[in-house]
Formats: structure tokens, sequence, C-alpha cells
């Protein structure tokens, strides 16, 4: 048995997770989860009511589901992300969820129990660093691997489509700082990047960049930004580069919102940064101009980061109205 936080906002109280109920969720089991205060217990697993049942099965038909999180070694978090794919379905599955730094080489890749989760994946690894991944409840195709046209020998980035939606998840390089040889590489890669996304969009324009982009992109998006001002995240150039990106025409999906204010994606593990809150919203979901219109919401989920060995990135997740 594994263990795991649920969001209110993704728990139905009393629900079944039940790969009969829900196509594409492992077989049903029962968990034992707590809530957002940490001090009141529920369990998922007993008979839900048929409105219950009524109200999930509206959302799966209603709702497209895409998320992104940063697991910060596959090998140490499979069973978070596993549990994590059941919490989110007793609301809505996700319908698609890229990973990265998975942190594995090929042929290391858990392969038999993701899809054993009900999901397809393609994956392009390497050892002890980066690392990408994309799980998907329906087929995928024409699967592509780093940036065409940019000669790369890290795996940072992989894409697909799904039901005529192009998904690009990404692991955007970190920098290390703003006069290093690692920023150079990180400022070419944007480059890169940016003229293969604008070749993506003129072929796709129903389109979805998310992913780790290493980007604090306004002053609101660092818990002191006058302290890290010009510091790795929040440099002039590399704000530049993700509105290079908004410039294409694609669209902070979570920014269409009213936020909480001080939401970040990331904390350090260090100096009780979690705690205190001293975090960056640095992974991001951006849709092309084609969806803006079908984003119903974008939320980070701040739960996971309570586990026990957590990553220090949260996942965040979009959804979109069918049609």
């Amino acid at each position: 048995m594994r263990f795991m936080n649920l969001s209110p906002n993704a728990l139905i109280r009393g629900a079944t997770v039940s790969a009969e109920a829900i196509p594409g969720l492992l077989p049903a089991h029962r968990v034992r989860a707590y809530a957002a205060n940490e001090s009141e217990s529920v369990q998922v697993g007993v008979p839900t009511s048929q409105l219950d049942q009524a109200t999930t099965t509206q959302s799966i038909m209603t709702c497209l589901k895409f998320a992104t999180w940063n697991v910060n070694s596959l090998a140490v978090r499979l069973p978070q992300v596993l549990d994590w794919l059941v919490a989110q379905a007793t609301t809505a599955p996700v319908d698609v969820l890229v990973l990265q730094e998975t942190k594995l080489t090929d042929d290391k890749f858990p392969r038999a129990e993701i899809e054993a989760a009900g999901y397809q994946v393609h994956w392009f690894g390497q050892k002890t660093y980066n690392g990408v991944a994309l799980l998907s409840r329906t087929p995928v195709e024409d699967i592509a691997r780093n940036i065409a046209g940019f000669d790369d020998e890290q795996a940072r980035l992989i894409a697909g489509t799904v039901n005529g939606v192009r998904l690009i998840g990404g692991y955007f390089p970190n920098g290390q700082a703003p006069d290093s040889d690692k920023f150079a590489y990180k400022m070419r890669w944007l480059t890169g990047l940016h003229n293969w996304v604008k070749a993506e969009l003129a072929r796709h324009p129903r389109l979805v960049l998310m992913g780790d982009f290493n980007i604090a992109p306004e002053d609101r998006d660092a818990y002191d930004p006058v302290l890290l001002a010009g510091t790795i995240h929040l440099t002039p150039e590399e704000r530049a580069h993700f509105q290079g990106l908004i410039g294409l025409g694609l669209v902070d999906a979570f920014r269409l919102f009213e936020q909480p204010a001080k939401a970040y994606s990331w904390w350090d593990y260090r100096m009780l940064a979690f705690r205190k809150n001293q975090g960056l919203r640095i992974d991001h979901i951006l849709v092309s101009e084609a969806l803006r219109s079908k984003v119903t919401a974008c939320t980070i989920d701040r739960l996971p980061r309570k586990n026990e060995r957590p990553s220090d990135h949260a996942p965040v997740i979009v959804e979109l109205a069918r049609g």
C-alpha cells in the first residue's frame, strides 16, 4: 500500500477508484489519504453514490486535463506519480502528463508500471540527468524528441499529438548563473526552441507547450523579486525569451484566471523554503490562441510537495473543454 495526499478540490469523499468505472486507472485498491490540513483522514475505495459516479463521468466527457511535473528522479518518485494519477481521477483523469528530470536511461524506464496504470508512454532519457516522458490515456501520434535542427546531446524535450492537440513537454536548461557557459547554452537552446515552436504552430494551431521552463516570467512569480533580481531564472534575458514565446501566439494558461498571491511551483529543499513558501513559479503551461477559449482552469497542486521524499516541484494542471 502507498500513501498519498489528496487535495479537497481533487477529492470526492468516499469515491470508488476503479478501472471499471474510469478507463485508464490502476486496478481498484484502497488507499489512505490526508486532506490539505493534514489533520483529517479520509478513505478512497468505499462505495460511491450514483450522483458521484454521474458527476465524475460528466467531467471525463466534457474535460481534457493536461499536466506537467518535474519529478526530480522517476526512480524515486514513481509511486507518487502513480498515486497522484489515481487521486486526480476522482474528479477527472489526467489525459496527458509530461514529466521532466526522469534521470533514467531508456532501458531503465518503468514502462510496465505506467502501462499497468492505463497510460501509453513515450520517453527520452539519459543517465543521471535530464530525461522527459509523455504519458497519455489515448494514442499519441508524430512523436518528436528534442528540438529539430538544434544539435543537443541532452534529453530535454518530447512532443506528440493527442486528440488533435500538439503537446510539447520540455525540461528547459537551468542556466546556473548569468555569466556561465551553461547560461550561454540556455540562451542558444531557447532560441532553437523559439524557432521550432514557430514552425510547429504553423503545422499545429492547437498546441500546448508545458514543462519546467526554469524561468520566473514576472516579479510576482518569485517570493522576493528584489533579493533575486538579476539572478538565474529572473534575468532580463530569460524573461525576454519567455515573452518571445508569448509573442508567437501562446498564452500563459495560469494567468488567464485569478490566482492566489504567492503561487509557486518550485521550492528549494533547503532552509525550510516550502514551509515558508519561499518559492518560484517556473513550471508553466502555454496554450495557443486556438485553444485559449477552451481553457477552463489552470492550477498548481501543492500537495505532492508535502509527501515524504517529494520532488522540489509541484504539478501544474490545465483543463480544457472538449471539442
